[in-house]
C-alpha cells in the first residue's frame, strides 16, 4: 500500500478541480482573454499542483521512508534516495 492511500479521495477531488483550471485555461486562450488573466491562471494551477506534491512527498516519507528505516537494509538508502530526488526536482520545477 503506497502513502497516499488513505488520502487517496482527497487528492483525486484536489487534482479533478486541477484539471478544470487547466480546461478553464484553455477555453481562456480559445477566447482570447488578456494575457495577465491566463498567466494568473496557470500561477493559480501551478500552486495547486505544487500543493500536491507536498502532500504526496510528506505521506511518502511518513509511510514508506519510515517503513523502510524501520525495517532497515539497502532499501533504506534507496527510499531516501527517492525522497530526496523528488524534493530536488519539486525545488526546480
Amino acid at each position: 500500500m503506497h502513502g497516499y492511500a488513505d488520502n487517496k479521495e482527497a487528492h483525486q477531488r484536489r487534482l479533478r478541480r486541477i484539471e478544470g483550471q487547466i480546461r478553464g485555461l484553455q477555453r481562456m486562450v480559445d477566447e482570447d482573454k488578456y494575457c495577465i488573466d491566463v498567466l494568473t491562471q496557470i500561477s493559480a494551477a501551478t500552486r495547486a499542483l505544487q500543493a500536491v506534491s507536498l502532500s504526496l512527498l510528506d505521506e511518502h516519507l511518513q509511510h514508506c521512508v519510515r517503513n523502510a528505516i524501520t525495517e532497515g537494509g539497502a532499501e533504506t538508502d534507496e527510499k531516501i534516495r527517492e525522497a530526496s530526488d523528488a524534493i530536488a526536482r519539486l525545488v526546480r520545477s
